[in-house]
């Protein structure tokens, strides 16, 4: 089986002494709005080499141009919950030795230098949790840096060094949608911990979903060698602009195999653009739908499977007033091709707030194009958090109402109404058996359908003893039968 080895850049820095004590600034992060502007549309005429010098051209120019805007993210943080057989006093007391010390964690990543003044993007996983994160330049400087943003959605974490005016080499944001398949990159990074290393290769796909890295499921796929190390690293397009930040691999052995994923530059963009308020919140259209799948493709007199089936229409909002329904099937958006819910998520999260979308539906075997306003989404009705009481199989559970505003908080294509798991007790019955984990919705309770968190005690004293839930769209249904637990999808 494949498995997903995120980049963590795991290892010791030699030669690194790092004071810990991180400080945090976020919600004072501006960025220009030239670092946020897209690129001009350039038509690009794409062949392939006609003669043997055209073969050997080289990429030393991009890579010499992009390069020293590509740094090393070093970072540490004390883990203090570690726990050893010197940890207890008795043992000590034979053995000698003080009191346990705290054990220093270090790794490494990549980072891309996004504005001249000093601001890095990076991965968030690259720098999650660090009590000091260190910055080196391609020409050997060093600077202690600041976590000014971070947002786990997105796995992206904006870092702040101070230059004392002196200006950095910068990458310009590209338009990641104009990527195709076939188009030449290169990844730059520092692999290993080997120092700086440029690799290439080809998009291998350019809208990636169910890597499980990120809650926008839609990545640039490139056979450009991509290693432990590289996590935060710039992917390239031959004009030296940002096409993605590299982000993950597919490998059974932790190093490339050919198949590495880059977080598409319209996300950074985005990620970028939110930095100066200190919350990610993208655009809402308040309409929920499921993939179109052969049968589906069918009833609705499609020829072949793709777009989103509507399946939900919220009433008032930027959908719904655009005259969407129920059964309808949107297959792009401002002229880009819509294939399942993640693309239509994707396409939304790149588009601000306000921004007015041109929405191609087909409609009763007929495309129609409909244009609306995305808003911001509402949290109704409010979240109402609480933790289940009493003795039952929700005992020690947190849970709360879904909405617009919360189901886009967590993530993780969750839908817009319902009740959601936030957390479990660990002494809880979920926890000890299993059978619950955040982000599942509750359906139902003892046979009674639950729609907010409201209704959950009155179910919790009919019988049986059973809970309905909905786990990214795979239900299941656990009970007590004849005093066992058993479980059945």
């Amino acid at each position: 089986m494949m498995r997903t080895a995120i980049l963590l850049g795991g290892g010791a820095i030699g030669g690194l002494a790092l004071a810990l004590g991180i400080e945090n600034g976020v919600g004072h992060a501006p960025v220009s709005a030239d670092v946020l502007a897209p690129p001009p549309a350039v038509a690009v005429t794409r062949a392939a080499p006609a003669d043997l010098g055209q073969v050997q051209l080289s990429f030393a120019p991009v890579a010499k141009r992009a390069a020293p805007a590509v740094v090393n993210v070093y970072s540490a943080r004390v883990n203090r919950s570690r726990a050893t057989m010197m940890d207890d006093p008795f043992f000590r007391q034979f053995f000698g030795g003080g009191a346990p010390q705290p054990r220093v964690e270090q790794s490494l990543g990549s980072g891309v230098i996004v504005q001249s003044d000093g601001l890095i993007v990076t991965n968030n996983h690259v720098v999650a949790g660090a009590d000091e994160i260190l910055v080196g330049l391609a020409d050997r400087r060093e600077y202690k840096a600041k976590l000014v943003f971070a947002d786990a959605k997105s796995d992206l974490a904006l870092l702040r060094i101070d230059t004392k005016g002196a200006k950095l080499p910068v990458i310009k944001l590209g338009d990641s949608d104009r990527a195709e398949v076939g188009d030449v990159v290169l990844a730059v990074g520092n692999p290993f911990g080997v120092g700086q290393t440029v690799t290439h290769g080809i998009v291998s796909a350019v809208a990636r979903t169910g890597v499980g890295v990120s809650d926008y499921q839609f990545f640039i796929q490139t056979d450009a060698a991509i290693n432990p190390g590289n996590s935060g690293g710039a992917l390239l397009d031959l004009r030296g602009d940002l096409v993605g930040i590299n982000t993950a691999i597919y490998s059974r052995s932790g190093g490339s195999q050919g198949i590495g994923f880059a977080i598409p530059a319209n996300i950074v963009r985005v990620f970028l653009a939110a930095a100066g308020t200190g919350k990610l919140v993208t655009g809402w259209i308040g309409a929920e739908g499921e993939t179109v799948t052969a049968d589906s493709a069918r009833l609705a007199g499609l020829d072949r499977p793709g777009g989103v089936l509507v399946t939900a229409v919220t009433p008032g909002s930027p959908a719904a007033n655009a005259g969407i329904k129920v059964g309808d099937v949107i297959s792009g958006i401002d002229g880009k091709d819509v294939a399942d819910p993640g693309m239509l998520r994707y396409r939304i999260a790149t588009q601000g707030v306000g921004t007015k979308l041109d929405v191609t539906l087909l409609r009763a075997g007929k495309t129609e194009r409909v244009a609306l306003t995305l808003a911001k989404p509402p949290e109704n009705p409010p979240r109402a958090l609480s933790t289940v009481g009493g003795d039952n199989l929700l005992t020690g559970v947190t849970v709360g109402n879904l909405s617009p505003a919360f189901a886009q908080e967590l993530g993780a294509g969750l839908p817009e109404r319902g009740v959601v798991v936030t957390a479990i007790d660990p002494g809880a019955p979920a926890a000890r058996f299993g059978y619950l984990q955040p982000g599942d919705v509750i359906e139902a309770l003892n046979g009674v359908t639950v729609g907010t968190v409201a209704a959950i005690p009155q179910a919790a004293r009919s019988a049986p003893a059973s809970v309905r839930i909905n786990r990214g769209g795979q239900r299941s249904e656990c009970g007590v039968v004849q005093g066992q637990l058993a479980c059945r999808s």
